[in-house]
């Protein structure tokens, strides 16, 4: 399955891959490679990222898909593997953030924050994967309207695996002022998709052109991806900086580059 785009787009793609297990338990990045090909997204957002107990180069069917500017957010690292989520861009970034958007006795949560130099203009984006408590989830999604608020004279997206079960839930709630614009596609479980949980956000009325999944990929993950088209508006300003960043004293690294592409250095950001 494949949707031509309108003309003037951008097409995005959000996937949680399951750590890139199959309903058949089967660990497999090629399928997961090939409809990621298949839909050939200019930006791409990746949740569940595991390499624990196979090493980074389980990875390569990811350098596989060409696409050039790749930024992580690793979560777990353990001597045998890191988990996380990763953005990746055909365009350059001007600076990417790591936010942390952890929660005390809850899984670590880290946010991707970037400015990108698309053809068509420049676009804040935020990719995300929330937590499953719904305490949790209503403090992440206030940092994240607030990360938009802070860049309002820019297009901004945000995309991800919101883990929000309900149509009108926390995360939705605080983050509809800022970014009013909203897929609304079921995702999960995969075989007969009933949730909600992964969205793309934007910030302009008329940005999303198009959007859609591709129910294919439940031979590949637990969650269907969603594929959307957006247009950024024609009077897009120019970059403006990001809030300062900070030291994180939890000193999680995730800065290193083991999938190919270029080095879009990510620093740590106050949320």
């Amino acid at each position: 399955m494949s949707v031509v785009r309108p003309p003037g787009t951008l097409r995005l793609m959000t996937w949680n891959i399951h750590g890139g297990i199959g309903p058949d338990r089967r660990f497999d990045l090629d399928r997961i490679a090939a409809l990621v090909a298949r839909h050939a997204p200019d930006i791409l957002a990746l949740q569940e990222i595991d390499t624990r107990g196979r090493g980074v180069d389980c990875l390569a069917p990811l350098r596989g898909l060409s696409i050039d500017h790749f930024a992580e957010a690793r979560t777990i690292a353990v001597p045998d593997g890191h988990y996380g989520h990763a953005l990746f861009s055909r365009w350059p970034t001007e600076e990417v953030r790591l936010h942390d958007l952890s929660v005390r006795l809850r899984e670590p949560r880290l946010a991707i924050e970037a400015v990108l130099r698309t053809g068509r203009g420049p676009l804040h984006l935020v990719a995300v994967h929330l937590g499953l408590a719904i305490v949790e989830r209503r403090r992440q999604a206030i940092k994240l309207a607030a990360m938009a608020r802070h860049v309002a004279a820019m297009p901004t997206v945000m995309l991800g695996d919101f883990n929000d079960w309900f149509s009108f839930g926390e995360v939705s709630r605080a983050m509809r002022r800022v970014l009013p614009e909203r897929t609304d596609l079921r995702t999960f479980p995969a075989r007969r998709p009933t949730l909600r949980l992964d969205r793309v956000y934007c910030s302009r009325p008329g940005m999303l052109a198009a959007a859609f999944t591709d129910p294919q990929a439940r031979r590949a993950s637990d969650h269907l991806p969603i594929i959307a088209d957006i247009r950024l508006p024609a009077t897009a300003s120019a970059p403006e900086p990001l809030p300062s960043p900070y030291v994180d004293p939890g000193g999680r690294d995730t800065t290193r580059r083991e999938m190919g592409g270029a080095s879009d250095d990510p620093q740590r950001a106050d949320p």
